[in-house]
């Protein structure tokens, strides 16, 4: 008796252990993401943006709303969306990017910055540009990666994808903003080499 039960609590056991080996295979909606990061970027990109100064930035930086401050802000603030996967804090991201991208945009134009392969931008340089000017684009360019890090984070959230997979995302998102460059931007390869579009 005690030898059947001993076998049958060994049983039991490995069986646990072997289900406790078994990988499980996480559901990730690539297609939805990917139609997500077109929909947004090429929202973001086609707004006019008026070329200023980047010494006018940290100005006009200081008198926008921070997202979070906008999130309170209705629907109608945001105009028309264009994407299902959406949420207050995405809109609010999104109102940010957009305006920010217009002080953006003549960085990229000059050759500046450029978009990464990691859905970020990259500073490529800062030949021709005074203190101020220096100091007011890597301000821009710390703004606009803090907001993208956390677009990808709400995007996983709006869409229930777990976190550990953020990664995957801002993958997809870093294709879409390459996409998404002008002719003469600079964009980096996969392996990390910088080419101008």
């Amino acid at each position: 008796m005690k030898t059947k039960f001993a076998l049958l609590a060994l049983a039991a056991a490995s069986l646990i252990l072997a289900l406790a080996c078994i990988t499980v295979n996480i559901y990730f909606p690539e297609a939805t993401v990917k139609k997500t990061a077109d929909e947004i970027v090429d929202e973001i990109r086609k707004k006019d943006a008026k070329e200023k100064p980047v010494s006018e930035v940290i100005k006009e930086e200081e008198a926008q709303p921070s997202p979070e401050g906008s999130i309170a802000a209705g629907p109608a603030a945001f105009g028309q969306q264009e994407t299902n996967v959406s949420n207050p804090a995405i809109r609010a991201l999104k109102e940010a990017m957009k305006r920010r991208f217009a002080l953006l945009k003549p960085s990229f134009d000059s050759g500046h910055i450029g978009e990464s392969n990691a859905g970020l931008i990259g500073v490529r340089g800062e030949e021709g540009l005074n203190l101020k000017d220096k100091a007011a684009l890597r301000g821009l360019v710390k703004d606009e990666n803090a907001d993208r890090m956390n677009l990808y984070a709400e995007v996983a959230k709006s869409l229930d994808i777990e976190a550990s997979q953020i990664g995957r995302i801002q993958q997809i998102f870093a294709a879409s903003w390459i996409n998404a460059a002008s002719p003469g931007w600079w964009i980096q390869k996969e392996n990390g080499e910088w080419i101008k579009k």
